[in-house]
């Protein structure tokens, strides 16, 4: 603990946002650079805890209060060898992750947590900038080849840990491009792709193989797929979308958010120059309040939206902590996000009941309800308040309403892997599906999660299978799954 009075003497402090009017007129990431000597401030805070919680509030076990110290004490080589050591992309956490460790702090039982995520992306853009960040090659080759089905988080982590133990990782990716959501589903003004692009540079130069544009069940059959490894991780995330099936529904101008945000990263690859689905003029209602509700926000004021209106029909969140809410687990607080701080009225505790559509099919409004919140038997419902109807004029609708699991049929059918109850491919303690040789970690196997899950689960699901294909593994494996009851 480098300042033992740190925590007393500083308060908490994150970089600016770019002014509102300034950022909208481009694509690149909302922060202004955070000073060093502020960074440093920033990571004394941290108390260097008997019983650290925020260790156990990140999924991946990272060692916060080791490179807070290391920081602080400016020992910058040294902290990235620490975080490297449990997260493989801490640039892409430290960016995208809600942060649990930070609900998890000591420090948050009374004051403001520790800036753990500011510290973790400050130490990692550094690494990069300064050179440190280098390929880790195998000192020993296996001969095995693993196939890793995805190339999301999950996938990714997996693939270097494989790669680095001496398999011959081979990574499939139905998409043109390497990276998944972090690649289509992430806006550029959240992670700029330069991030992602430098980091496959490094695995490819650590010797992991990348085939993008290739569907596997499709364009390579499960057999075949088998027959070519000698083991299988199936990492493709859980892609299955929501949907809000009420009268109306038809109406031209209701798309799914992951028919909406993709084509906004392919403006900026250079693909396109305009996006088939703009909201540019349009009155426009998100319904759902999480993340990806609000990167279709903050997309859409890019756009130039005549109007955003953003649902939720869960109550507004309190302020501060609720009491049945306790440290250490995560606040459910009201938050504000930078895509929120651009514009649009957030509407909580409300339900669509119907789309309207004009003569010719487009879609004109929609018709709601006020509903209140209720708990019967452990089960949540929505009653609707009577009075409470309303109508919004909307040109455009953008469900972001979550995801229900993995795509099924196609490859999951041809491997004949089995399902939870939940429809997420069903796994033991070893990270194996019942069919030999064939593994699952993130979205798949978990459900829908956050990316610091995917990332833990990817290293975990690599240590099995080395020890699975090698007898032994040195691979760190921070989570071990729960069973699921099978359908």
């Amino acid at each position: 603990m480098g300042d033992v009075r740190g925590f007393m003497k500083h308060g908490r402090k994150l970089p600016s946002r770019r002014p509102v009017p300034v950022r909208l007129l481009d694509w690149n990431e909302v922060y202004e650079e955070f000073p060093v000597d502020q960074v440093e401030t920033q990571a004394s805070r941290c108390m260097d805890c008997g019983i650290p919680f925020c260790n156990d509030g990140c999924p991946l076990g990272n060692l916060i209060p080791d490179w807070n110290d290391l920081v602080y004490r400016n020992h910058w080589r040294a902290a990235i060898d620490r975080l490297h050591a449990t997260n493989n992309f801490p640039e892409f956490t430290g960016r995208l992750c809600p942060a649990p460790c930070e609900a998890a702090c000591v420090l948050g039982i009374n004051e403001d947590p520790v800036t753990i995520k500011q510290v973790e992306v400050e130490i990692i853009d550094r690494a990069w900038a300064e050179g440190w960040v280098e390929p880790i090659l195998p000192s020993v080759r296996s001969g095995r080849r693993v196939a890793v089905v995805g190339s999301g988080p999950a996938g990714l982590a997996a693939a270097q840990q494989l790669t680095r133990a001496g398999h011959d990782a081979v990574v499939f990716e139905r998409a043109d491009r390497i990276g998944g959501l972090l690649r289509y589903g992430i806006p550029e003004f959240k992670m700029e792709k330069r991030h992602l692009e430098r980091r496959i540079d490094q695995m490819r130069a650590e010797g992991t193989e990348f085939r993008a544009g290739v569907d596997v069940g499709v364009d390579i059959s499960a057999e075949s797929l088998r027959a070519d490894f000698d083991a299988v991780v199936l990492a493709g995330g859980a892609t299955r979308w929501r949907d809000l099936p009420v009268p109306g529904r038809e109406a031209a101008g209701i798309h799914q958010a992951m028919e909406y945000l993709p084509w906004s990263n392919r403006v900026q690859e250079g693909d396109i120059d305009e996006p088939p689905i703009t909201a540019a003029g349009k009155d426009v209602i998100i319904i759902g309040g999480g993340d990806t509700g609000a990167d279709c926000l903050g997309t859409a004021h890019r756009q130039g939206a005549a109007s955003i209106h953003q649902f939720e029909i869960m109550p507004r969140p309190p302020d501060e902590r609720p009491g049945a809410n306790p440290w250490p687990t995560w606040p459910m607080m009201y938050r504000v996000s930078s895509a929120h701080e651009e514009g649009g009225a957030r509407e909580f505790a409300i339900n669509t009941t119907e789309f309207v559509a004009d003569a010719d099919g487009n879609l004109a409004a929609l018709r709601t309800v006020e509903v209140e919140q209720t708990v019967t038997d452990g089960r949540m419902s929505f009653e609707s308040i009577p009075g409470t109807e309303r109508e919004f004029p909307a040109q455009m609708v953008l469900l972001a309403m979550g995801f229900t699991g993995p795509e099924t049929g196609g490859l999951l059918d041809d491997l004949g892997v089995e399902l939870t109850d939940r429809g997420t491919v069903g796994r033991d303690r070893s990270w194996a599906t019942n069919v030999d040789g064939v593994y699952v970690c993130g979205d798949m196997g978990r459900g829908q999660s956050l990316i610091v899950w995917a990332i833990a689960e990817g290293r975990s699901c690599a240590a099995a299978v080395d020890r699975a294909l090698s007898g032994t593994t040195q691979l760190p494996s921070p989570l071990t799954p729960t069973a699921q009851p099978l359908r």
